[in-house]
């Protein structure tokens, strides 16, 4: 009897403490919390001998819709340009709410034409050299690839087109006698070319590597800091920089709509150091739909090669060459390119027997109803089918 009043005693004790151990577990819970927490002193030691502050337990930040999202270029690129549109704010977006790293895809911040229709602007001179921008569509026959366009989308006179303006500089040792002038000549031509919340240009000074000194802005007071910042250097890479200029800034800058972009390039032309040829060089200026106006600031009578690869730059891509007799000339010059973008032509339209194969497809333009007509546009393009973000 004294066995079982015994363990009756027992039972009951164990049934009333039962709700209390449940509702407190007590030290073994604190441990396998204290397991899986880091210890503090060992993660802030850990943290201060990497050279970085401590971080206390803090979950990860999620990246904003609005901010900006990139990730390093090449070694030869600085200042890479972090605007986006509305579709790389989107991809920005997905990539926040899925938790993926915070790195800028390629193809969002890259333009390319995924539709068959081709921009393209010209202009028009008389046998002495006088622009005629009184021209109707009816005036023009345009070739691509041999053949009649498969419809003219729009034609217009443009006088008064938004300007994407890229000044790239030579300063190598091989200019250094005339780097001051040709600053100065740069800085009048920004003056009364760029139109502020209208237009914008972009500074790229270039010896061995090209250097952004102002990226796109319509603000002519900071353009004119980053020329004069600009200082001569060593070897020069003509064709890596005008590479860089088109596939790196303008590619990448948004359009709002139909905007006249042109490069214009000061130089001797002399190229001792790059590491992509002429021909690669201008197949990008031409994706990027951009004229280059070049501007040679070899002494009257030098440059003969020099020269002739500035002219070939300019020819291939719908602009000029100028060679001023003298470096005082380097202003009319840039006068002389200010008139010419305020004559011009623009013209949309859909290519015959188009195909996204990558093939280099020609472009002519020829006068119908006037002879004595001298017409310059850009020669060509490739169609965008190697251009899938696997290849620059």
């Amino acid at each position: 009897m004294k066995f079982l009043l015994i363990t009756s005693f027992l039972v009951g004790m164990a049934l009333f403490l039962s709700p209390v151990v449940a509702q407190n577990p007590g030290q073994e819970l604190t441990s396998a919390y204290s397991a899986a927490r880091p210890n503090s002193r060992l993660q802030t030691a850990a943290s201060q001998s990497a050279g970085s502050q401590p971080e206390a337990f803090s979950p990860p930040k999620r990246i904003s819709a609005h901010a900006s999202v990139t990730k390093p270029v090449d070694s030869k690129a600085t200042n890479v340009a972090s605007a986006q549109t509305d579709w790389s704010q989107r991809a920005a977006t997905n990539s926040s709410t899925s938790g993926a790293p915070a790195e800028r895809d390629e193809s969002v911040f890259t333009v390319r034409k995924t539709v068959n229709e081709v921009h393209l602007v010209f202009t028009v001179t008389d046998k002495h050299g006088h622009y005629i921008t009184d021209l109707k569509q009816d005036d023009f026959k345009i070739l691509d690839d041999s053949k009649p366009p498969k419809e003219i989308l729009s034609f217009s006179s443009e006088t008064d087109l938004p300007l994407q303006v890229v000044l790239l500089i030579d300063a190598s040792e091989s200019v250094s006698g005339r780097f001051k002038f040709e600053q100065e000549a740069a800085i009048q031509f920004l003056k009364q070319t760029i139109r502020r919340k209208y237009d914008q240009a972009l500074v790229i000074g270039f010896d061995l590597t090209p250097k952004v000194a102002q990226d796109f802005t319509d603000d002519t007071e900071q353009l004119l800091v980053g020329i004069r910042a600009l200082r001569p250097g060593s070897l020069t890479a003509i064709y890596d920089a005008l590479y860089f200029a088109c596939r790196d800034k303008l590619l990448k800058q948004p359009q709002a709509g139909p905007v006249r972009r042109i490069i214009i390039l000061l130089s001797d032309g002399n190229d001792k150091a790059s590491s992509v040829t002429r021909e690669k060089a201008i197949e990008m200026a031409q994706r990027a739909e951009v004229s280059v106006y070049t501007i040679s600031t070899n002494p009257a009578g030098s440059g003969g090669h020099g020269n002739k690869t500035l002219e070939l730059i300019a020819d291939a891509t719908g602009g000029r060459s100028y060679v001023p007799s003298q470096i005082t000339e380097v202003t009319n010059a840039f006068t002389a390119i200010q008139e010419e973008l305020r004559s011009q032509y623009a013209v949309f339209y859909k290519p015959a027997a188009f195909s996204t194969d990558g093939h280099y497809r020609t472009i002519k333009v020829q006068a119908q109803n006037q002879k004595g007509l001298r017409i310059r546009s850009r020669k060509g393009y490739r169609s965008p089918a190697e251009y899938d973000g696997r290849n620059p």
